[in-house]
């Protein structure tokens, strides 16, 4: 038995969550192993106790990853291994990051590693909420500086009631879906869905999860007076009061001017040329502002241009309600929209508010289209998906793209819960949806662009939207005793703010939502505000969309596939496909359509052409069920017989034509009136209980010898004469 090993254990939303420390990975700076119900996940924290040259940032990094042995499985596909973290492994990661981030200590730019490991899973308990549980707790025991404790938990809404952190199996049935973070006193992340829930609704729900939260981080508390290590002596380098002064005293009339600026580029240029300004200054006399000729003026120069701006913005905001470019406190930006701007996808649009402009296009198909997802939880197929892309031009950077970033994938996500929500339910719709957010030009909120520009696309394309979607981007300017709350907030107002909160919905209500703040919590008081404000924007922005496109168009593009959906039975499935896929090859040979089939049944056809799809299920419903009596039709003489002639009336549907039933007068032989091979009109006259389909020529119009042949004439004169 390992002495150093502790437990803390407490019940968090009916279950037992037990927090071990002293046991694994006693190297790390700190490390638990958190577990519940079979579920346990391993959390390290390490921090480097030295600073790169140069460095002016915090380097922080999250990796939470998902193994596969945690469920007793292997991976699909070639690679047996994991690799790179997935889409939903990345998401993850940034859900622990952003809430941690702020409260590591102002200065704090060592090297910093959050890693987070699912090694046991069972679908009772969510690895992601005991992975957040576990990168607080390992820091809190650590000797790294850590403002925390903080804890995580999902609340869902399951037949009206909340429930904190659902199994896997239940999440089905709720009707919300939210990640809360939160110290003890004050909540710091948000993110999540809900199907058009109230703004009351949403606070109701992050007031459950805080309550929920507050009695773990008290156990977090006793865990870290009990076991955890002294932290780390870390002074963090306060700023430069003769800097400060000299730059305030000398260039505040050049920060004021360029506050005054309301295009983007330009007031970054005017920035840049004040921070070189100031640089310059500095050259020629560091001993002013406080520095030695060893400093790197261009560096402090920024840290100097950037506090003061800092400070007026936030002043301008709190003093006079004055934003940058003279903006209300509550005033969304202009908004200009477009749809059916491109030619060949099969929706698209343009949604362009102030400088942010995004983008969309919709692809509609089959399941050729869906995108397969291999986790732990067991593989799943997703028939919409959003992707969003930011390109270095959209901020005019002279840079190649080197792919998706974890912004990116975690800006699509936001977008695709708040779209996903207003698309019709897979039983009644057949199609697969890919939509695509080119983010064309930024300044603040791209993701809630990309919410508008996407919902426009959709009805654009036709589909069948509940309500139209739009977002709005909330920031927040407080010093402890006031608060101002801004509408639809710029780049410099996000980096100069305490907060980022953006709420996506209809005009019924909120359907995704994600707040991100810098300080180390906001109240309830602050976040029913920012709900209501954001709801005046939200119906603002999609009141100026219905100026372009108010509901979804009637009918899809022309090069949209079109799609019949039937049923035929379980039994019957084997007889549809036929031998090596013959039936189904040839039908999708005959009509140029592509046939999905399903185990239970179902029967979708892609085409470009409706009455073909029509057709082609008409075939179809007789070769399953047989032609209805009475029925005509134009079929092909297949073989003779001394007594009649079967006659294909589609492929793999015969029946026989009995040798009475060809013309008016007595047949004596079948090949003076047909050869193998004519095409005849016939009707049906019956089906047997076997199935057996009886044809009749003469119903339609009675055939008459062929010329040369012996017809009706008695068989001993054709005989005599031939």
């Amino acid at each position: 038995m390992n002495e150093n090993k502790k437990e803390y254990k407490i019940n968090y939303g009916g279950k037992e969550v037990i927090v071990e420390t002293g046991r694994l990975a006693k190297q790390a700076d700190g490390s638990v192993l958190v577990s519940c119900e079979g579920t346990q996940v391993l959390v390290t924290a390490c921090s480097s106790d030295t600073i790169k040259d140069g460095q002016d940032f915090f380097p922080l990094m999250v990796d939470y990853r998902e193994k596969f042995y945690s469920a007793g499985k292997f991976l699909g596909g070639f690679m047996k291994r994991e690799t790179r973290p997935t889409t939903h492994e990345t998401l993850n990661s940034r859900l622990i990051d952003r809430p941690i981030r702020p409260l590591f200590p102002e200065g704090y730019l060592f090297d910093t590693i959050i890693q987070a490991t699912v090694m046991s899973y069972d679908p009772k308990s969510d690895p992601e909420v005991l992975a957040g549980i576990g990168a607080s707790a390992a820091l809190t025991v650590s000797d790294i500086p850590f403002l925390g404790p903080i804890a995580f938990c999902k609340v869902g809404r399951i037949d009206g009631n909340f429930v904190l952190n659902p199994e896997f199996d239940e999440w089905p049935n709720s009707d919300m879906n939210i990640v809360v973070s939160a110290s003890r006193d004050a909540i710091l992340m948000v993110e999540g869905e809900a199907n058009e829930a109230s703004e009351a609704e949403v606070l109701e729900a992050l007031n459950f999860a805080h309550e929920s939260i507050k009695p773990f981080c008290e156990m977090l508390m006793t865990m870290q007076k009990e076991v955890g290590k002294t932290k780390r002596e870390f002074i963090s380098a306060s700023a430069n009061k003769t800097l400060v002064k000299k730059v305030r005293a000398d260039f505040e009339s050049d920060a004021r001017a360029s506050l005054l600026i309301s295009e983007k580029l330009k007031r970054q240029n005017a920035v840049k040329a004040l921070t070189s300004k100031v640089s310059e200054a500095m050259k020629e006399n560091p001993e002013a502002f406080g520095l030695t000729s060893d400093d790197s003026f261009s560096q402090e120069a920024y840290k100097g241009v950037d506090g003061l701006l800092y400070d007026m913005m936030r002043a301008d905001i709190l003093d006079n309600e004055k934003r940058i470019g003279g903006r209300k406190l509550d005033e969304v930006r202009p908004i200009e929209t477009e749809v059916n701007i491109l030619n060949s996808p099969h929706g698209s649009s343009l949604f362009t508010r102030g400088e942010t402009q995004v983008l969309s296009t919709v692809t509609v198909g089959g399941s050729e289209g869906e995108q397969m997802v291999d986790s732990i939880t067991g593989i799943s197929f997703d028939k919409f998906y959003l992707h969003y892309s930011f390109p270095p031009f959209a901020v005019a950077e002279a840079r190649g793209y080197r792919g998706v970033g974890r912004r990116e994938l975690g800006h699509g996500n936001l977008a695709y819960r708040a779209i996903r929500a207003a698309l019709p339910k897979d039983d009644d719709f057949g199609y697969t949806l890919r939509v695509c957010c080119e983010v064309l030009e930024s300044n603040g909120s791209s993701s809630m662009g990309s919410v508008c520009s996407a919902s426009m696309a959709l009805m654009d394309a036709g589909i069948p939207l509940s309500s139209p979607v739009a977002g709005v981007a909330m920031g927040l300017v407080t010093d402890g005793k006031r608060h101002k709350i801004l509408t639809d907030i710029l780049g410099d107002e996000d980096h100069l703010g305490d907060m980022d909160f953006k709420i996506a919905g209809t005009e019924k209500g909120i359907n995704s939502i994600q707040m991100d703040i810098k300080i180390t919590g906001i109240t309830e008081d602050i976040i029913s505000a920012a709900l209501k404000q954001a709801k005046k924007g939200r119906l603002h922005i999609i009141g100026e969309m219905a100026k372009t496109i108010k509901e979804t168009r009637s009918e899809m593009r022309d090069n949209v596939p079109k799609i019949e959906t039937f049923q035929i039975d379980k039994d019957s499935i084997g007889s549809f496909i036929g031998p090596g896929g013959k039936n189904i090859k040839g039908l999708q040979e005959r009509y140029g359509v592509k046939i999905e089939c399903s185990d239970d049944g179902t029967i979708k056809v892609f085409g470009q052409d409706a009455d073909e799809l029509k057709k082609l299920v008409a075939e179809v419903d007789m070769q399953m069920n047989g032609p209805d009596v009475g029925a005509e039709f134009n079929g092909k003489v297949v073989t003779i017989k001394e007594y009649g002639a079967f006659v294909d009336i589609a492929p793999g549907v015969s029946g026989l034509v009995h040798i009475s039933e060809i013309a008016n007068t007595r047949v004596n032989n079948v090949n003076d009136y047909m050869d193998e091979g004519d095409m005849v009109d016939v009707k049906v006259l019956e089906i047997d209980r076997m199935g057996r389909v009886k044809l009749s020529i003469k119903a339609v119009k009675p055939l008459e010898a062929k010329p040369g042949r012996g017809g009706d004439k008695p068989q001993k004169e054709r005989n005599d004469r031939g």
